[in-house]
């Protein structure tokens, strides 16, 4: 035994033994480095390569850019959540700290009903005034030589040589030395040279002097500061030639325009507080006497006057400036608004970002809002957001640009619309389609087959009420195909003998009415898109509500809570081609 453990060929073997299973112990498994490399090649696979200028390229490997030849960039996976909604895009919240990106919840119109102006300082058009001949002759001498010369009632303005009033002159000076004798001769005499506008004071001294006066002084009857000279030393000029244009600038108008959209919050008698940008630190207040009852065609805005005093002169015609004007209006204290930092404009159609309310992860969603007037700094909104949603308001670019370069749908990049436009009658009349067919769906809530066959009488007589020739082209043809498919459903509704075969006609029912709600819009504040998955044995059957808590007609009392909102449809909305929900209240699955 000795010998054995002194041979060196068995130490040898010994030893690779001992290495060998070492070898085997710390060894990675083959099985778990292939499943890695499946994994990595798997996560390539996935990826997806986009171009930074144009982000409707989306290739599966990295490359240039086909349109630009720029560089591919990774479409950032940043989903953490499990949101499907391909108009939301999520970020990290180190992401919105860098962006600055703040939130505020929408409400009423918070801005004091005050509507801002620009304009300028106008003369009075009634202050305006033509200092004329009224006798012709030669200017001999100008004693007001410029324009913007201030000058005074009954101030000298010119001296005129007029033959035709030497004439006159000479025929008053005959007339005087036999006014005892032919009072009327005198008297027609001195008529004339008043007509000729001259003053009781110069017919006197031409008696007086008992000479024929060569030049006459030209007397200014009205005040102001002269606006334009029309003549010059030797000019000649004839009766009602306009000498002088003057305007009195101690009272001016305060001209602003004001667009269609404000005109609503303005009335005579609102008072307007504005600042002129050259007397910086001074407010001035007038009260708006008088608004323009036509559109400027070009502008597209309403001239909107005030009057206001001038007597010390230091408001001056073309003065830029802007005022803002208290309404007593009601109107925007029934809408909602949102701060102007919120929008990207593309128009009265315009983008927000609403934050998507529970999310694991910041997510905020693209809306479509329809603008109405611009109130102070915000914009009064007709459609698009609910009261009480969150909607970025500090950062709205920084986000748009991150959805943008992630591939995902931008103000750049907006999907199809579905919605088509159709007028208000049109909308009103398939709206009490819609409410008839509400009775159904609560008649079958209601698990009453009775009340719902009544329901489908109210549903037919609407839907014979709608009419069809307020439609033209695309509308008017997929109205038809839809019109076909609800009396179809009506039909089948009113022909069933049990709750089972109307609660399937009322689900071929509802798909149309789905259609015609995101194709044409309902007058409803809001109405909601349902969904059950485990309707007709879990194939899942979608229904309008118009109510946000769920009450399922496919299943009535046995699971009347089964159900989801998958979409909102707000009124005046725009419904985009998408197959997912644009605005998502609530997802949980409640039985």
């Amino acid at each position: 035994m000795q010998k054995l453990l002194e041979n060196k060929w068995i130490k040898f073997g010994a030893l690779l033994l001992a290495g060998i299973v070492i070898g085997w112990i710390v060894k990675p498994s083959s099985s778990t480095t292939s499943e890695d490399e499946h994994d990595h090649s798997e996560s390539l696979a996935d990826q997806l390569w986009t171009c930074s200028m144009h982000p409707q390229i989306k290739l599966n490997e990295p490359g240039s850019c086909p349109i630009c030849g720029m560089d591919l960039i990774p479409v950032s996976s940043n989903s953490s959540s499990g949101n499907s909604n391909p108009l939301v895009y999520e970020m990290t919240q180190d992401a919105v700290a860098l962006a600055n990106i703040h939130t505020t919840k929408v409400g009423g119109s918070a801005s004091g009903n005050q509507v801002t102006l620009t304009g300028k300082i106008q003369t009075d058009e009634r202050e305006n005034a033509a200092i004329t001949a009224k006798f012709p002759g030669r200017i001999e001498k100008l004693y007001v030589s410029f324009t913007g010369e201030q000058v005074r009632s009954g101030q000298k303005l010119a001296s005129i040589y007029s033959p035709e009033l030497m004439t006159a002159q000479q025929e008053l000076l005959e007339a005087s030395k036999s006014k005892t004798t032919f009072p009327e001769l005198y008297q027609a005499a001195k008529e004339k040279l008043k007509l000729w506008k001259l003053s009781d004071a110069q017919i006197a001294s031409i008696e007086a002097g008992g000479k024929i006066k060569e030049q006459m002084d030209l007397i200014a009857e009205h005040g102001g500061v002269v606006t334009q000279r029309n003549i010059a030393v030797g000019d000649y000029v004839s009766t009602g030639s306009v000498l002088f244009n003057v305007v009195n600038l101690s009272k001016l108008w305060v001209l602003m325009d004001a667009y269609e959209s404000d005109l609503p919050f303005l009335k005579v008698g609102n008072e307007i507080s504005f600042t002129a940008a050259g007397i910086p630190g001074e407010t001035f207040k007038a009260k708006v006497s008088f608004i323009d009852p036509l559109i400027n065609p070009t502008t597209r805005a309403a001239s909107i006057r005030a009057e206001i005093s001038n007597s010390q002169g230091k408001l001056k015609p073309e003065m830029f400036v802007t005022g803002t004007i208290s309404s007593n209006s009601s109107l925007a204290n029934t809408e909602l608004s949102i701060p102007r930092t919120a929008l990207l404009w593309t128009g009265k159609r315009s983008i927000v970002y609403v934050k998507v309310p529970n999310s694991e992860v910041p997510a905020f969603e693209m809306r479509e809002v329809n603008l109405g007037s611009k109130v102070g700094d915000n914009y009064l909104i007709e459609s698009g957001i609910m009261p009480g949603e969150e909607i970025v308001t500090n950062g709205v670019f920084a986000v748009d640009a991150a959805a943008q370069l992630s591939g995902s749908y931008s103000m750049m990049n907006r999907p199809e619309s579905k919605s088509m436009e159709v007028s208000e009658e049109f909308r009103s009349q398939i709206t009490a389609l819609a409410d008839a067919y509400f009775e159904i769906k609560n008649s079958l809530v209601s698990d009453d087959l009775t009340q719902s066959q009544k329901s489908v009488k109210n549903a037919q007589n609407s839907l014979a009420g709608v009419d069809m020739k307020l439609l033209e082209g695309m509308a008017h043809e997929h109205w038809m195909q839809l019109m076909k498919q609800i009396s179809a459903s009506l039909n089948q509704l009113e022909a069933s003998s049990d709750l089972e075969s109307s609660r399937k006609y009322f689900s071929d029912l509802s798909t149309a009415v789905l259609d015609m709600t995101e194709r044409f819009g309902l007058n409803k504040e809001v109405v909601y898109k349902d969904y059950c998955p485990m309707a007709f044995g879990d194939q899942g059957a979608f229904w309008l509500s118009e109510q946000k808590d769920i009450t399922n007609p496919y299943f009535g009392a046995s699971m009347l809570t089964c159900g989801e909102v998958k979409q909102t449809y707000l009124k005046g909305q725009t419904v985009f081609e998408t197959e997912l929900p644009t605005t998502t209240i609530s997802t949980t699955h409640n039985h």
